[in-house]
């Protein structure tokens, strides 16, 4: 008689920072490298050359190109890479034998993941297959728009959202608001924008704000206009699509009642994972997905329904956070902000170049943005990715939403070395 098969809770089990799964501690134990222990500060961490080498041997490198475009999705460390497919395997020969008996509390380990990271409870965290699935659940499910209202959202957001909230307010006969922000801009300057706007526009009901954009990097204080808007009646909706794991932050710290995230970014799950917020109280705001139902407005879960997903992908989300905090939240920040002030810095110093984004620490991120002076077209943009490439090559990605016009989007990430910065401001003096 064939050994009875195990559940992936009795092989798996997880807990978040002290024990991975059985894949990610076999991947830790069986020949990776350790990070080396430093009492050095995050910012004092960030030019520690030595300790971000320990770190890149976590990571494969895409090979014959200086990479500086993760932004669209984030790379997995080997260790989660490992455990991903153990995971596919584990779910692939058990199959629905694992999905119906097992999946739903197993899921449970990652939701807790994510809250714990995040610092909220996890009855308040459902998992969604993107911010974008969370964020068009939220906008179209939002009970509280009528003909006569305000939608506001600002040029550096996400395209597909102000798509979203244009479409949305013409179908609710609600007008639709769009802010413009500086192409450079500090904390104070945004902040003062959009107080401006939330004062001057009437029946404003609803807006986004975007926590890091996906344009520049720019960081808005969204705490501070947050608190705000609510003080004129305005909801909030946090896209942190780009900013967990880009950013240090915990969700107390944002003081919004909605966000949605994406795992596969910054915080280096398998592509396909991201997260909804709700905060407990503000469910009712919300109708539930059509065809589900919430009676108390007690159930996140209700507001999004993804069926039949990637379960080893979610499954896996405990193992990415896990290596997250090994890392360290403060100290991957610190290191992205470094090396954009590396080329941002020496940029800026040259005439026929312009930098994009923060004008100060608060408002910057490891992301960043420029354009050759003047040459702000989607065409002069796409000339310039492509002499990037396959001139210098180096690899960048164009971005053409803000309404200072075109820009080309520099995202380098943990294992980047200061050699393929460089090669980027080699490449940007040479274009003088």
């Amino acid at each position: 008689m064939s050994a009875p098969l195990l559940s992936r809770r009795k092989l798996l089990q997880h807990s978040l920072l002290l024990s991975g799964s059985l894949a990610a501690t076999r991947a830790f134990a069986d020949g990776w490298p350790a990070l080396p222990q430093s009492d050095l500060s995050a910012v004092e961490l960030a030019a520690d050359e030595a300790y971000w080498r320990s770190v890149s041997a976590f990571y494969k490198k895409t090979d014959g190109i200086v990479n500086l475009e993760h932004g669209y999705w984030g790379k997995m460390a080997l260790p989660v890479e490992q455990s991903y497919i153990e995971l596919t395997k584990m779910v692939n020969h058990q199959l629905s034998f694992y999905a119906r008996k097992d999946w739903y509390g197993d899921s449970k380990d990652s939701v807790n993941a994510v809250a714990e990271s995040l610092a909220v409870p996890p009855e308040e965290i459902a998992l969604t297959r993107n911010a974008t699935e969370a964020m068009h659940n939220l906008l179209f499910q939002y009970k509280g728009i009528k003909p006569g209202d305000t939608l506001m959202w600002a040029d550096i957001d996400y395209p597909a959202f102000q798509r979203t909230m244009a479409a949305l307010a013409e179908q609710r006969g609600a007008t639709g608001v769009e802010i413009t922000l500086p192409a450079q801009a500090s904390k104070q300057q945004l902040l003062e924008v959009y107080q401006d706007k939330i004062r001057s526009t009437a029946n404003l009901k609803l807006m986004i704000l975007t926590h890091a954009s996906n344009q520049h990097g720019l960081i808005l204080p969204v705490a501070e206009i947050a608190a705000f808007a609510k003080q004129h009646g305005v909801d909030v909706i946090c896209d942190c699509a780009q900013s967990w794991g880009l950013i240090d932050f915990t969700l107390p710290e944002l003081n919004v009642d909605w966000a949605v995230f994406n795992l596969h970014k910054w915080i280096g799950s398998p592509v396909g994972v991201g997260a909804l917020y709700m905060r407990k109280g503000t469910l009712d705001k919300v109708a539930p997905y059509p065809g589900e139902t919430d009676p108390d407005n007690t159930l996140v879960h209700k507001r999004v329904h993804m069926a039949t997903s990637n379960f080893a992908a979610f499954l896996a989300v405990p193992d990415a956070i896990r290596f997250h905090h090994k890392v360290g939240p403060a100290a991957k920040m610190a290191r992205l902000k470094y090396l954009r002030e590396r080329w941002g810095s020496k940029a800026r110093n040259m005439p026929h170049i312009e930098v994009l984004g923060a004008t100060d620490d608060a408002s910057a991120s490891g992301m960043g943005a420029f354009r050759l002076a003047g040459q702000t077209s989607r065409e002069q943009i796409n000339q310039l990715q492509k002499r990037l490439e396959n001139e210098f090559g180096v690899f960048t990605v164009g971005r053409y939403d803000l309404s200072s016009g075109s820009c080309i989007r520099v995202t380098p990430q943990v294992f980047t070395t200061l050699q393929e910065i460089d090669a980027l401001v080699d490449a940007l003096a040479s274009l003088a």
